[in-house]
């Protein structure tokens, strides 16, 4: 195999914000925090960018969907600001 001069770097995995503090809770109604997981384009951050883990990544999903359908998030960001 041969090397084109670039290194592999594999970071430490991000800690679950959701799992290290329990205050923190994932709820449709706040669109603030869910705004942390939703690129500038308007879609939902994966999670080995976001660094949550599968059962709150699913949860966040549901929440952001939920957001979107009552109107409390955009479903898209067209950047025309």
């Amino acid at each position: 195999m041969k090397s084109d001069g670039r290194k592999r770097r594999f970071g430490r995995r991000k800690v679950c914000p959701f799992c290290a503090d329990k205050s923190l809770y994932i709820d449709y109604k706040t669109p603030s925090m869910l705004k942390r997981f939703i690129s500038e384009r308007g879609r939902i951050v994966p999670r080995r960018i976001s660094g949550v883990c599968a059962q709150h990544q699913r949860a966040l999903q549901v929440s952001v969907k939920r957001a979107r359908m009552v109107a409390l998030m955009p479903y898209s960001s067209t950047g025309i600001d």
